[in-house]
């Protein structure tokens, strides 16, 4: 087990929750709350398929500093849009985790 990486995860997460006054988050939840935060829409009801966008802004700016996707600009709603510039690697589901973890740590540093 690598301790140095869990007490960085631990750290985030302690973190997120005091930011955003919340309970323990999943990955999910976090995915979606970067995703709102780089769409900067807060106080908006949105639909499902604005939901599943919202994760796809989340996944996308996580994995954009990894070099998979590169940030393009904003639509005339506000929207980011993102250009895959690298496939992803075949993960199990152990390291896709993972993957989302270090990228989730990263965001939240910086």
């Amino acid at each position: 087990m690598d301790y140095q990486f869990e007490r960085e995860w631990l750290d985030t997460l302690r973190r997120i929750q005091e930011r955003f006054d919340m309970g323990q988050p999943d990955i999910t939840a976090i995915i979606f709350l970067v995703g709102l935060q780089e769409l900067q829409l807060f106080d908006q009801n949105f639909k499902k398929d604005q939901k599943v966008e919202i994760m796809h802004i989340g996944i996308c700016s996580l994995l954009a500093p990894m070099g998979y996707y590169k940030f393009m600009g904003r639509d005339e709603q506000g929207w980011p849009h993102f250009e895959k510039q690298e496939d992803l690697p075949l993960l199990n589901p152990a390291e896709q985790d993972r993957l989302m973890r270090e990228a989730i740590i990263r965001y939240f540093e910086s």
